[in-house]
């Protein structure tokens, strides 16, 4: 199975090469249209901040690949934040994929939301075998609303999607890398899509 983790400069994307490897599978790193497409799988990391990241794909053309994927794609963080319609972090354009428009969390809570949280309600394959409540490790300032994407749920002063699904898209806010043997399960199930 070939599984390519897009490298355009995001932050974690060694340690979910890390955490593949710990699977028993290879993953390449690429940005080449050409390797992206050919790929069985694909990820699409991302730490960071929203504009900046949006203009480093934009220069690349791979904020057109993406959304042309027919192969299973998971975004994670920013990954999925940026597969969205907008975001408010920079006022920036996302590739639509999801029609969510992502917010900040208001005042009233800790910003960044850093550490553990649990997530509920969940739906799809990705989760088989993930218990309710089930704790994930997140590091964001911006969520993504409740809509009919979401296949997953977090309480952190809202009630916002923890993940999110359409067609062979797929999107988590927390970090399946970070999140112990649970995320492992998670990266597991979408391998195995």
């Amino acid at each position: 199975m070939k599984i390519v983790i897009i490298d355009y400069g995001a932050g974690n994307i060694q340690s979910i090469r890390f955490a593949i490897a710990r699977l028993g599978y290879e993953a390449v790193l690429s940005h080449d249209p050409e390797t992206i497409r050919s790929a069985d799988k694909v990820i699409f990391p991302g730490v960071g901040e929203a504009a900046s990241a949006m203009e480093k794909l934009r220069a690349t053309g791979i904020d057109k690949l993406i959304p042309e994927l027919r192969q299973p794609v998971l975004g994670i963080c920013l990954g999925m934040q940026l597969m969205c319609a907008s975001s408010e972090e920079g006022n920036t354009r996302g590739m639509g994929i999801f029609d969510v428009e992502i917010i900040k969390f208001t005042p009233e809570v800790k910003v960044p939301q850093i550490g553990w949280n649990s997530i509920y309600g969940l739906k799809t394959a990705l989760f088989n075998g993930i218990r309710e409540q089930e704790f994930m490790y997140l590091v964001h300032s911006y969520y993504a609303p409740v809509s009919e994407a979401a296949i997953a749920l977090t309480d952190y002063g809202v009630k916002y999607a923890s993940a999110l699904h359409r067609d062979n898209f797929y999107g988590v806010q927390f970090h399946p890398e970070k999140s112990s043997s649970a995320g492992a399960v998670i990266l597991r199930n979408f391998l195995e899509l």
